[in-house]
């Protein structure tokens, strides 16, 4: 008898009690599953979005800091000095020089506004930006184009690293060939816009002609003028005179390659002799919403006082260039998002970009603002 009990099956009230027990474990499992995956998409999110943001907003503190540096004399010394700036190249779009900075605001985004971001399926068939001043044509026929509700951004200066003038004469000028290195760096491999400046002048043109770290600028192409290199500069003494890479850039908001919003740069160049390139560049992924606001000098562009008083968005400051002239500092603000989810469900918030409510799709995905003042070095009032 003992032997036929050691032989039987469990019986059902012991199968049901195994079944429920496992499937506590699993349901217990599968939860712990479920929240290590949710904080590994909320952390993962957090931290894509702290990369991003922080390399947005190094990278246009980078550009903005070197606004009106025009060599050893900063962008105000053209009040003490006239005839100091001379830019060779077209007075109007995107080399235009003697304007070192243009904003613009895109409607209904100022502060104490409220925008409402795209979906990623609006995002690829966005409407037309529309803001005040209107963009001009190479920033709205840029491919991609900047999205609405966004603020656009150009700056133009003299790249921070230059290489002394060895020879000058009426035509053009000469470095050492070894050096030639320093003019080539960020993407540009065959450089044509230039600047030669010394303490006393600046010049802004493009190059004719490059041969072994000879410069020529003659009357042709993008040049309105040629350059009489001879009757404003010197070699002599070794250094004073530099020659640098000239910079014009944009930064906008618009579709990226993966389907949602990025940071774009807009790059002008050209090779000797060649005419105007533009490159797009995507930056960084997830940047949603890009606004600014300009801290302008209190006093007049020919009584500048060194204070900054008056914060004003682009459409206050419109298109003149002596209000332009007075900007000498810039508050950037910067909405990033993560580029996948980052939790399975997400209330609904509303971030403040300088003061703008931006309100998000309900994506589930982590968001960040990022804000940064930055002093535009090269316009603080000096005579030297």
């Amino acid at each position: 008898m003992s032997a036929r009990r050691s032989i039987l099956g469990l019986s059902l009230i012991e199968l049901m009690i195994a079944l429920v027990l496992g499937s506590i474990l699993i349901l217990g499992l599968a939860q712990v599953f479920a929240a290590s995956r949710a904080s590994y998409a909320l952390s993962d999110g957090l931290s894509r979005v702290q990369e991003n943001g922080r390399f947005a907003v190094d990278y246009l503190q980078r550009d903005l800091r070197m606004v009106g540096h025009f060599g050893c004399a900063n962008d105000q010394f053209r009040l003490q000095k006239p005839g100091f700036l001379n830019s060779h190249l077209a007075a109007s779009g995107p080399l235009d020089f003697v304007r070192s900075i243009q904003g613009y605001e895109a409607t209904g985004t100022g502060p104490t506004a409220t925008v409402v971001l795209p979906t990623d399926a609006e995002i690829q068939s966005p409407g037309s930006w529309t803001g005040s001043p209107a963009l001009p044509a190479f920033i709205s026929g840029a491919n991609p184009k900047p999205l609405p509700g966004s603020d656009v951004l150009v700056v133009r200066f003299l790249s921070g690293e230059g290489v002394p003038v060895t020879s000058i004469n009426a035509s053009g000028v000469s470095v050492d060939p070894t050096k030639w290195n320093v003019l080539t760096q960020s993407g540009i491999t065959n450089p044509a816009l230039f600047g030669v400046a010394d303490c006393t002048y600046a010049d802004v043109f493009q190059a004719t002609t490059v041969s072994a770290g000879t410069i020529t600028a003659t009357h042709t192409a993008l040049n309105t003028s040629a350059v009489d290199f001879a009757s404003r500069y010197s070699a002599s003494p070794a250094g004073q005179t530099m020659l640098y890479r000239a910079e014009a850039v944009a930064y906008y908001v618009a579709a990226g390659a993966g389907g949602g919003p990025s940071l774009w740069r807009l790059r002008f160049h050209s090779i000797p002799g060649g005419g105007l390139v533009s490159d797009s560049e995507e930056l960084i992924e997830g940047i949603e919403s890009l606004q600014l606001i300009y801290g302008r000098d209190q006093g007049a562009v020919t009584a500048l006082t060194g204070n900054v008083g008056m914060q004003d968005t682009a459409n206050v400051l419109g298109t003149s260039e002596a209000e332009w002239r007075r900007v000498g500092q810039i508050r950037i603000g910067l909405l990033a998002r993560s580029p996948d989810r980052s939790a399975a469900a997400a209330a609904q918030v509303s971030p403040r970009v300088l003061g703008t409510t931006l309100t998000p799709p309900a994506d589930a995905r982590y968001r960040a603002v990022y804000e940064t003042t930055v002093a535009l070095r090269n316009r603080l009032y000096s005579t030297q």
